[in-house]
């Protein structure tokens, strides 16, 4: 069984930044990407950034030149750096592990940008 564990959401206002973690643990074997993603009220669950194990990234168009995800494969670890946050990046952010058979995600972490 694998566990995901999310913090570092939070309340911030406009323009401020935050920095979200993600620890998995469990029986993990050949994690092939790690990523975040995020749903807002009353609208579907969005890529935000993923990393693979090659260390290739991918953003979602919205958080390009703000977010930054990187990751520490000695600790299973995955981080999104939020920076310059919008009223428009509320929601709950979660985590997301990928391995060659399965997928797994955390509880999730709410975000609220609001003056």
């Amino acid at each position: 069984q694998v566990q995901l564990v999310e913090s570092g959401g939070g309340l911030v206002q406009p323009g401020g930044s935050l920095r979200l973690s993600c620890a998995a643990s469990g029986s993990i074997f050949s994690i092939s990407a790690m990523g975040w993603y995020r749903q807002a009220p009353g609208k579907e669950r969005e890529l935000v950034a993923t990393i693979t194990n090659s260390d290739s990234r991918n953003y979602a168009d919205s958080v390009k030149d703000r977010f930054t995800i990187s990751r520490n494969n000695s600790k299973n670890a995955v981080y999104l750096q939020m920076n310059s946050l919008k009223a428009e990046d509320t929601a709950v952010y979660y985590c997301n592990l990928i391995t060659m058979t399965s997928s797994y995600w955390g509880q999730g972490t709410q975000v609220t940008v609001s003056s």
